[in-house]
């Protein structure tokens, strides 16, 4: 809850302030603990909203990390909830935690459920962290289901540090080589260009297109780059905040050479680590398919996984043979699967295949930028270069026309 509070300290100055406590007595142990004389309480509101901003949720996944580790932890030495709770609200400083933290006290202490207040935030939570939470509590494992939870997370995030730290190099080659475009085109060129324009010297070509060029985007190209922003924004916008933005982008990703390879893998991945924990969790097989599909972000994977859920393990078809059937995953998942059901080793098989395509999509990625960074250059270089050689042209004819 959020409370603004006023009091004094021990020279009598007044010291106004506000923040997230459980209760009154929470503020007026805060205050002590501050050497202050409590004069004025005043509760605010009862939970602070969570919102997710236009780039990302408040809470990020090292947040989540960091919760479920300590909860894990805490609950393995035998610390009451409730109490371990009350130790992360007053350690944590940022609000958005600080009151998910409050709204799972209060909830708890109303007796509900621990996965409800987790399941109030798809879109900061995913249904498999509500789901393993949920089997923990029907289970009385909540401490393996964190442990669990606070391991996937942090595979999940070593692979996107992995990728963006790839990436890097590529990213920064891109913004500096349009930038040295961009100072050609928009400032040195229109110099030089300027210095024929009063001779009747006919110029090349493709030296009066660079020109012409040159010129419309030094006198437009302010507009041009706010409209460019405009056109950003509204995709960002139509990708977060629409399903049609989402499957329209996810199409062209997947027909588009290299990626479609590397978020595939992707998918195969997410697929063998979140089958795997709800599986661990104890989640009925037909649920456990059900909450895998909604992860995988593939579309063909998605409509394989709920067919082997709704037309072959409901109708009695073991999961080996209903996997057997669907060629939208390769061949090692459908045989190791198989043989993991014979020997009941389906969980250690999928532990095996995420690893197998953590290391997959870290050689694809290796291999993409290996690929991408040379083609940059030529790209690049051919460019620069047969700017160059407009510019050099009419210099030589103007030149020779001198010497004649």
């Amino acid at each position: 809850m959020l409370f603004k509070y006023r009091a004094s300290d021990k020279e009598g100055k007044i010291i106004e302030g506000e923040g997230d406590f459980v209760n009154e007595n929470a503020v007026l142990e805060y205050l002590k603990g501050q050497e202050l004389n409590p004069i004025n309480l005043q509760l605010v509101a009862t939970g602070l909203k969570l919102r997710t901003s236009l780039f990302g949720s408040p809470i990020n996944i090292t947040d989540q990390i960091f919760l479920t580790r300590y909860l894990a932890l805490m609950l393995k030495v035998g610390t009451d909830i409730f109490k371990a709770i009350d130790i992360l609200i007053a350690d944590f400083k940022k609000p958005t935690v600080r009151s998910l933290l409050i709204e799972i006290r209060e909830n708890l202490s109303k007796g509900k459920p621990f996965y409800t207040t987790f399941a109030k935030y798809p879109k900061i939570f995913s249904p498999v962290f509500t789901n393993l939470i949920r089997a923990g509590e029907a289970s009385g494992n909540l401490e393996k289901v964190f442990e669990e939870l606070s391991d996937s997370l942090e595979k999940q995030r070593d692979l996107q540090q992995r990728i963006r730290s790839a990436l890097i190099y590529p990213i920064l080659l891109v913004i500096a080589s349009i930038g040295i475009i961009v100072l050609l085109v928009t400032f040195a060129i229109p110099k030089m260009a300027t210095l024929f324009q009063g001779s009747d010297m006919k110029m090349p070509p493709v030296t009066q297109l660079i020109f012409n060029v040159s010129f419309f985007l030094s006198s437009y190209g302010l507009y041009l780059l706010i409209a460019l922003a405009i056109i950003i924004l509204a995709m960002v916008m139509f990708y977060k905040f629409t399903l049609a933005g989402r499957v329209f982008f996810q199409r062209i990703a997947y027909r588009t050479p290299f990626v479609k390879n590397i978020l595939t893998k992707m998918s195969y991945q997410r697929f063998a680590i979140t089958f795997g924990a709800l599986m661990r969790a104890g989640l009925p097989i037909l649920e456990n398919l059900e909450i895998t599909a909604t992860t995988v972000g593939n579309e063909e994977i998605r409509q394989a996984l709920l067919r082997i859920a709704h037309e072959g393990v409901i109708k009695g078809v073991t999961l080996g043979d209903a996997f057997r059937r669907e060629e939208a995953f390769p061949q090692t998942i459908r045989t190791l699967i198989s043989i993991g059901e014979r020997a009941g080793h389906t969980e250690e098989v999928l532990s095996t295949l995420s690893e197998f395509y953590d290391s997959e999509i870290d050689a694809a990625v290796k291999s993409l930028v290996s690929i991408f960074e040379p083609l940059m250059l030529m790209f690049i270089g051919v460019i620069v270069g047969g700017i160059a050689l407009a510019v050099i042209l009419p210099v030589y004819q103007f030149t020779s026309q001198l010497g004649t």
